[in-house]
């Protein structure tokens, strides 16, 4: 239940600052996944738990874990709600709605997330709740790419969301949002023309999707007027850009390994980044033990487990995402640690085409270094 904090974030900004007189807290979903996160993640450590064996069953069906996604919804809708009233008011400066406009950016992002959890499901409720957790984010494509874009070609050049060695975060996110846009409209395309349908067909996964972004912020336009549509737009853009940040993190440089009849093995534990650190992994329901939902999409995130055999990050999501943000840091701290993976030999990694001849041929120094 304390994943439930995350979308509460849209519900404090307006109590705090009433209480406090502070504004910085306009920007409190910043704050906590940028800095208190990142510190608690310090303090608190690891996990170093997994499930048993014998109760993966009793986990997996164990509905109280998926009211804990399905409560996310309502939460993550009040709090947009609020502030559209407060971004329609005269009550905050520009700079104060640009901050609730950031901290409902963070809640987006997150709510992608849980969106990609539901998505991940079977069932129809629960799929549905997918694309409605994504309207906000207005990235409902997202719901169509992931489950049978990404999970086809992870780990592989030509998958838009694996970052390569050598890729800066800000080379990356064009390259992944548009990439993830043309695949999603082309995978649903090509189902609907397997199934005798059209583009335009009410079975249309992406416009399912894209319907309930409109829809909601039709709703909030109407109701609070035009002005609060650039804050609409801007939490996000946000928000898409925090789910494009974490795709960086997860499989940076990371390659699946060649069958002899050379097509692409299926996809292991050590074609991921994993994270164990308890703190994140409570804000983002598991997801830091991506090697195993990769591995295994079909497990619900209660039942996800940490393995010896992926390659793991030094820090939570949370800090690697700062890290990111500075690729010459980002590369000191991740470059050494991918030809450890690799056991000195770089030419096994998804290495940025351009730069592949001065990769490999600074591996020695990186293996030096490290």
């Amino acid at each position: 239940m304390l994943g439930l904090i995350a979308p509460g974030c849209a519900l404090l900004p307006s109590q705090l600052v009433l209480h406090t007189h502070c504004k910085v807290f306009w920007w409190i979903g910043p704050i906590i996944v940028l800095i208190v996160i990142p510190v608690l993640d310090w303090v608190v450590g690891e996990d170093g738990t997994n499930p048993r064996d014998e109760d993966y069953e009793q986990l997996t069906n164990d509905r109280y874990y998926r009211w804990c996604t399905y409560l996310f919804l309502p939460i993550q809708l009040i709090g947009l709600m609020i502030a559209a009233v407060m971004w329609a008011g005269d009550d905050l400066s520009v700079l104060d709605k640009l901050g609730l406009a950031a901290t409902l950016g963070f809640v987006s992002g997150i709510g992608i997330n849980a969106a990609h959890e539901l998505g991940h499901r079977v069932e129809s409720m629960e799929r549905w709740l997918s694309k409605l957790a994504l309207a906000q984010s207005a990235y409902g494509h997202f719901f169509v790419e992931h489950n049978k874009g990404h999970h086809a070609r992870v780990a592989t050049p030509d998958d838009p969301a694996s970052a390569r060695m050598g890729e800066s975060l800000w080379e990356f996110l064009p390259r992944s949002v548009i990439g993830g846009f043309r695949s999603a409209i082309h995978l649903e395309h090509d189902r609907l023309r397997r199934r005798g349908k059209g583009w335009f067909s009410v079975q249309n996964h992406i416009l399912q999707a894209w319907s309930m972004t409109v829809v909601l912020f039709g709703v909030l336009v109407g109701l609070f007027g035009v002005r609060i549509l650039p804050y609409l737009l801007l939490q996000a853009v946000i928000g898409a850009a925090l789910l494009e940040t974490v795709n960086y993190v997860e499989h940076y440089g990371l390659l699946r390994r060649k069958r002899p009849n050379g097509n692409w093995a299926r996809c292991s534990p050590r074609d991921s980044w994993n994270s164990d650190r308890l703190v994140t992994n409570i804000f983002l329901f598991h997801l830091q033990r991506h090697s195993d939902h990769h591995a295994n999409p079909g497990r619900r995130y209660q039942t996800l487990r940490s393995s010896e055999e992926s390659p793991q990050l030094p820090a939570g999501y949370a800090t690697m995402i700062l890290l990111a943000l500075i690729p010459p840091l980002w590369r000191y701290v991740m470059d050494a640690r991918l030809l450890d993976h690799y056991r000195g030999d770089l030419s096994q990694a998804n290495i940025q085409p351009r730069k592949r001849e001065r990769i490999l041929a600074g591996s020695g120094n990186l293996d030096a270094a490290a």
